[in-house]
């Protein structure tokens, strides 16, 4: 009986955090359901993405929203040999996303950034 009342809690939770409806989160195609009802409920809701490119270590690589909106989440990938993620956090203005990293045996890194953005 516990194990059922565990899965019932984690249903509401996910139900609740997605943004869908208590009767969708029953149903089965409630995952598919999720997706557009989370982008539907942020005015807006857009990802904008910069590709992987090589910079110099610790270089910032800044993502960009269009005009009108504002980043509402982001972040960033270190790629290749012994990367590291040095940071990832919103622009100064909020409109964007920066990322940047290291390689500890190279003088470059690729790093690709992200940003969600909302109208304001």
């Amino acid at each position: 009986m516990r194990a059922k009342k565990a899965l019932g809690a984690g249903a509401v939770l996910l139900a609740l955090v997605s943004g869908i409806g208590w009767a969708q989160a029953a149903d089965s195609q409630a995952p598919a359901r999720a997706k557009s009802a989370a982008t539907a409920a942020v005015d807006g809701y857009q990802i904008v993405r910069l590709p992987n490119a090589d910079v110099g270590n610790f270089q910032r690589r800044t993502v960009y929203c269009p005009s009108g909106k504002a980043a509402i989440g982001g972040g960033a990938e270190a790629q290749g040999s012994d990367a590291i993620l040095v940071g990832s956090f919103p622009t100064d203005g909020g409109d964007g996303w920066i990322g940047l990293g290291r390689q500890t045996r190279y003088s470059t890194v690729g790093i690709s950034v992200y940003v969600i953005c909302a109208y304001r």
